[in-house]
């Protein structure tokens, strides 16, 4: 990956910048693996959004998701059983199963945790992880001798049977390697979520894998339905998730759990996990199918078809369409984020309603920004959704996402 320059830079983890703010410190919550109660309580956006009630519906079952990360420790006891056989990207030593950090694991968890052990709860348990190990970071620059193992896990994610790729990483030079894999992947019915970045309060530069047009980017938000502080707006925002106050795995030494921020990595993974829910439900829709049902159940109070700044089309909701089955799924071979047509299966031909008119993704080519006037914040982020507590049970499906706005750090 790339500057603008051509420079090289590493890749770069969406993280919430911990180091910058005391009050994003990280909390140690002791040296054994916590208990359920100290960890999965803290999984607030697990209550938010009904999953006990989704899971009476569906667990993800079915489905299979790549996580193209730092690797994916199979033997946590929330992944036993959970991990598929993956790739090694990095020509380094160890596998895909040896996460040098911590962060794809966590990811996987997020997504498919089975909770076992007093682990991270996944957002869809019953979905299986495909791994995939690239070099980011410091690992990167030590170690990854591939050219562009990015490129090469997306390619492997695009071969293999997951039908989502999970992103939780990116960097702000352009790669043409990695973008003509990207469009390879679309090709093969894939959905591809990446974390639009957490430095929204800094340079606010356009992250990619995010801002690539077929990629679907994510914004974090928080319990009371504020965009995070530093989650990027840079017009590569599809959707907002939760990604504020979320645990995680604090190491590579997978003893203990840590509190902070999960950011847009974790607001990611549970798109990723939300899409899972959908997908097992309706396993002959195509990805596109998938995605214009995330993106019309998204809550808003702007006009459909148009796209927040910080928000893209709104905060996912696929409690909306597991538990009241709502949304519209409309073309099977359009794409939602560049209305472009796309390759659908032959497999996946359920007879749908013409699709509600979606806007392209700002910065794809040949399109203008689609924001409209009325979904721009006006008042330093304020994007609308002034919900009260009743409206909000009642509207959003029992997410507690009530006025969204960028803020600045507690």
């Amino acid at each position: 990956m790339t500057a603008g320059m051509g420079r090289p830079q590493r890749h770069v983890r969406m993280l919430a910048a911990l180091t910058a703010a005391a009050s994003w410190s990280v909390v140690l919550v002791g040296v054994a693996q916590p208990a359920a109660a100290d960890t999965q309580a803290k999984q607030w956006h697990l209550g938010a959004m009904q999953t006990e009630d989704m899971w009476k519906v569906t667990t993800g079952e079915g489905i299979k998701v790549a996580v193209i990360d730092s690797g994916v420790n199979s033997s946590t006891p929330s992944l036993r059983g959970q991990v598929l056989k993956g790739v090694d990207a990095t020509g380094a030593p160890g596998d895909e199963t040896d996460d040098y950090d911590g962060h794809g694991t966590t990811m996987a968890e997020l997504i498919a945790g089975t909770g076992q052990g007093g682990g991270l709860k996944g957002l869809a348990p019953g979905a299986r992880i495909i791994p995939l190990r690239v070099g980011l970071g410091e690992f990167q620059e030590k170690y990854t001798k591939a050219n562009d193992d990015i490129a090469h896990a997306i390619r492997a994610a695009a071969d293999s049977d997951a039908r989502i790729i999970n992103m939780s990483f990116g960097g702000y030079g352009v790669s043409p390697l990695q973008h003509e894999a990207i469009k390879y992947a679309e090709g093969k019915g894939k959905l591809l979520f990446a974390g639009v970045g957490n430095e929204g309060h800094q340079q606010n530069e356009r992250g990619y894998p995010a801002a690539y047009p077929e990629v679907i980017g994510v914004a974090s938000a928080d319990r009371d339905g504020k965009v995070s502080y530093y989650s990027q707006h840079a017009g590569t925002v599809d959707v907002a998730s939760p990604g504020s106050d979320v645990p995680r795995w604090c190491d590579d030494s997978f003893r203990r759990y840590c509190d902070g921020d999960g950011g847009t990595s974790a607001a990611t993974a549970i798109a990723s996990g939300s899409a899972a829910l959908i997908w097992s439900l309706h396993p002959d829709w195509t990805a596109n199918q998938v995605l214009n049902v995330l993106f019309g159940t998204a809550a808003r109070d702007w006009k459909d078809g148009t796209r927040s700044e910080y928000l893209g089309h709104g905060l996912i909701r696929p409690s909306m369409s597991v538990l009241r089955g709502k949304g519209d799924p409309g073309e099977p071979d359009v794409s939602p984020l560049t209305r472009k047509r796309t390759i659908a299966s032959a497999e996946q031909t359920a007879p749908s309603a013409t699709a509600s008119p979606q806007p392209a993704k700002n910065g794809a080519e040949g399109e203008r920004p689609a924001a409209a006037k009325d979904s721009r914040p006006s008042d330093g982020g304020r994007s609308g959704l002034a919900l009260g507590v009743a409206a909000a049970a009642a509207v959003l499906g029992g997410i507690a996402y009530t006025v969204v706005r960028r803020r600045r750090a507690a």
